[in-house]
């Protein structure tokens, strides 16, 4: 029996990769297309250094495809060759700091590049989607735990604005096409990496998440984290996320391509554990997880940033038959893994992860 064709976009990055490995263990044979803007380039295959590894990993061949989504014939190329069952839709630009100074590059690239997925997809008679998401998409919250009925659309940064425009003009597609279904699954904080130690979140220049940057402080690749505001209204003044393991992460979307197959029309399911820890205490973990200190600083607060954000995933448990597993220490204990063997080989991954 033929494996089904899921086409990964942006599938050479952080979530994307983990993604990748579970689909093919789920049976699937993803398709990958990346544009390498925050992939690795690796070696003289012209491949990502993620999918090289779970080549490894996993003793197969992915076929990849370097694709930008601007680029419609492209695109529509790809669509003729193969006839896909599903798309994963992972490619777009993801940081809150930089979308605050470039707005417009935001909503061109993220915005353009899913409407011309869109509609290639429905060109060629492909109905069925998966949007990564995420939970900027509510704001600064009404109230916590936030659960799917939470109000959104009122975003603090173009980032969260970029991914809720394609949320709206999703719901509105598959309202007036009746055979389109597709599950919008909006992620709270991805952290952690794959048990083997082969990909995970290493990012390239300084890294704009809080987990990246305080395991580089744990090896000694970095003197020292700033933590971006201590006068928030949270236990101990920092900012409060709800962090979840991305192999947990990943195995949601596979959780995912089953509800599409139920003819679910447009649905968004949280994708979190439900509960929120500071930055200090993440911290905290990772220090225990190390037995190193980790140097900080206090500075002041990013704009876009919100005091507290967690979930209530309950609605993807009931609905998804899906929940968290992986708890705070496994998950600082992989990044330090991943770290170190950075560190060791000399090499470098990728990174591309949703904040907050």
């Amino acid at each position: 029996m033929e494996k089904e064709k899921v086409l990964v976009t942006g599938g050479g990055g952080y979530i994307g990769s983990h993604c990748v490995v579970e689909l093919i263990e789920a049976g699937y044979k993803p398709v990958v297309v990346d544009n390498f803007s925050n992939a690795v380039r690796e070696g003289d295959r012209d491949l990502p250094e993620s999918i090289q590894r779970i080549e490894k990993l996993l003793d197969t061949s992915i076929e990849f495809h370097e694709l930008d989504l601007l680029d419609r014939p492209g695109l529509e190329k790809l669509f003729k060759k193969h006839s896909f069952s599903a798309v994963m839709h992972f490619a777009g630009l993801k940081a809150v700091g930089e979308s605050v100074e470039q707005p417009l590059r935001y909503y061109r690239v993220n915005l353009t590049a899913s409407l011309n997925l869109v509609e290639v997809m429905q060109a060629h008679n492909v109905h069925n989607l998966i949007f990564s998401s995420s939970a900027t998409v509510y704001g600064d919250p009404q109230y916590l735990p936030i659960d799917e009925e939470h109000p959104v659309g009122g975003c603090t940064n173009p980032y969260g604005k970029s991914k809720y425009f394609i949320e709206e003009m999703i719901v509105d597609h598959c309202k007036a096409e009746k055979d389109w279904n597709a599950v919008q699954l909006r992620y709270f904080n991805p952290i952690g990496a794959h048990s083997s130690g082969l990909i995970g979140e290493d990012p390239q220049g300084i890294p704009n998440n809080l987990l990246p940057y305080v395991a580089q402080v744990a090896i000694g690749r970095r003197k020292c984290l700033s933590v971006f505001g201590n006068d928030y209204d949270t236990v101990d003044g920092t900012g409060v996320r709800d962090y979840i393991h991305v192999v947990d992460l990943a195995k949601g979307h596979i959780a995912a391509l089953k509800k599409l197959k139920e003819t679910c029309g447009c649905k968004a399911y949280n994708l979190g554990t439900g509960t929120g820890y500071s930055v200090l205490q993440m911290v905290k973990a990772m220090e225990k997880a190390s037995g190193k200190e980790i140097a900080y600083k206090i500075a002041p607060r990013r704009s876009g940033d919100i005091a507290s954000c967690y979930a209530d995933p309950r609605l993807a448990e009931k609905e998804l038959g899906w929940k968290a597993h992986f708890g705070l220490d496994k998950m600082c204990k992989n990044y330090l893994m991943l770290g170190y063997i950075v560190s060791i080989k000399c090499c470098t991954l990728l990174s591309v992860t949703h904040e907050l």
